[in-house]
């Protein structure tokens, strides 16, 4: 049997550090680690001979093993953990008879997948703190690159009123920054030893038990939690729930550059490369290529998140069907977020921003954008209500006769009455709307620069 190392899109939706780590060598070196890390736990509690310990850990490297054999294994054993036990053994045999009666010690396999899942989602929590960081760096570049950069603000996909671009991306700076806290906050919950044995009593290691149980977890370097967890599953749902969080996040990054790259739009643009973006048909084309993967991430993940929700109410001790639902979900969740960060870490740092174009859009509507400005001026000087009815009559005849605010505005004279030519221009100056806009950044880029080791 030939098993493919890679599938046909994993280069745009996954990245390689990240498929390595989920990789069938992978997985198979997260049970091997666990199995050795038993042994020498055993050994150091006096529950087995400490020279049996090297020839288990060296049978213990996943290149010694036939993946394709153990692949069509698990089809009968009903989980990874049986066959591959098996295998060790007899690779041990071959050395040291008398050290493979010593292997998997108490242990069951679901000790055995679990724990070396969470080897596994620890290399994937590092890769990812590392990629975050690395955004978050960016971000906080472009934020203050373009801090004083006015665009439309848009609610309802309609123009509202300005604000500045920096803004918008200490909008998405901040939720990074949520999320890499999140993720150091659920490090002590998440990466915990599993070791229960057949029901969690660990009973075939009578009085030893608790000490190679914690002898175990520092091994590994994982804490050891108040009990097993085969069949309580918040820690891993937690994650889940973080990952589609991160994934969603990313996503929104994804479709606000879709959509100020829209030809109408034209005011933010993924960096070009040679062969980027293109048609198969149409030579203009300039596509966001980067974007439609975090937006199909954050499409995707949900669904992901939901099957691990749906796998949450376990049977009595041990699970059947609902441990095996997690297998493949939780591992594709971390890829397709890693993939995203890694489009995402591509775009942001070389984004083409056109000022020229944002300022040429902001008069669309020639200046009903900042009729706001306007009504809240007015409405110091007659009142709330009056004020907005005269504006929106305002808005309305500019509309109608299809001139400038501006202008009706200088014609009415409910209006010159209370607001001189020099208070309108002023008013109607997309510069001088912004609000908080520049604080915003301020903090956004502060509480980044807090978090940084």
């Amino acid at each position: 049997m030939n098993r493919p190392t890679h599938q046909l899109f994993d280069a745009y939706f996954t990245q390689p550090a990240m498929r390595a780590i989920f990789s069938d060598q992978g997985r198979l070196q997260g049970m091997l680690d666990f199995e050795a890390a038993l042994a020498r736990a055993e050994a150091s509690t006096g529950l087995i001979p400490n020279d049996v310990v090297a020839d288990i850990a060296a049978a213990c490297r996943a290149e010694l093993y036939d993946l394709d054999e153990l692949a069509i294994a698990i089809g009968s054993a009903g989980n990874s953990a049986i066959p591959l036990v098996k295998s060790l053994g007899k690779q041990i045999a071959a050395h040291n008879k008398t050290a493979e009666r010593y292997v998997h010690m108490g242990a069951t396999s679901q000790d055995v997948m679990d724990s070396g899942l969470v080897l596994q989602l620890r290399s994937a929590i590092d890769l990812l703190e590392r990629g975050l960081a690395r955004l978050a760096d960016a971000l906080a570049e472009q934020a203050q690159r373009h801090a004083s950069t006015p665009l439309a603000g848009r609610t309802w996909l309609q123009q509202a009123t300005p604000v500045t671009l920096g803004m918008k991306i200490a909008g998405w700076l901040g939720a990074i920054t949520h999320h890499r806290q999140r993720l150091h906050e659920i490090k002590p919950r998440l990466l915990c030893l599993q070791f229960g044995g057949a029901s969690g009593s660990l009973a075939a290691l009578g009085d030893h038990a608790f000490a190679v149980a914690e002898e175990l977890a520092g091994e590994l370097k994982l804490n050891l939690p108040d009990q097993p967890w085969h069949t309580q599953r918040d820690r891993l749902v937690e994650f889940a729930s973080l990952l589609g969080m991160i994934a969603g996040s990313l996503g929104k990054v994804g479709r606000d550059l879709s959509l100020l790259m829209q030809t109408e739009v034209g005011e933010v643009f993924e960096p070009a490369a040679p062969g980027k973006g293109g048609s198969s048909t149409m030579p203009h084309k300039r596509n966001p290529v980067g974007a439609a993967v975090m937006i199909g991430a954050a499409t995707r993940a949900p669904g992901l998140v939901a099957t691990m929700f749906a796998a949450m109410p376990q049977e009595h001790e041990r699970s059947l069907g609902l441990w095996h639902a997690e297998w493949e979900t939780l591992p594709e969740l971390c890829c397709l977020v890693s993939g995203s960060l890694q489009q995402a870490l591509q775009v942001v740092p070389g984004l083409e921003v056109d000022a020229k174009r944002m300022a040429q859009n902001l008069e669309l509507t020639k200046g009903l954008v900042l009729a706001e400005a306007v009504s809240i001026a007015l409405a110091q000087r007659i009142g709330r209500d009056a004020a907005h009815h005269l504006i929106e009559q305002c808005c309305r005849r500019a509309v109608e006769q299809g001139e400038h605010l501006r202008q009706v505005l200088g014609a009415e004279p409910q209006v010159t009455e209370q607001l001189s030519a020099e208070e309108l221009d002023r008013l109607l100056d997309p510069t001088h709307y912004l609000g908080q806009s520049q604080r915003w950044v301020q903090l956004a880029v502060a509480k980044h620069h807090a978090l940084k080791p």
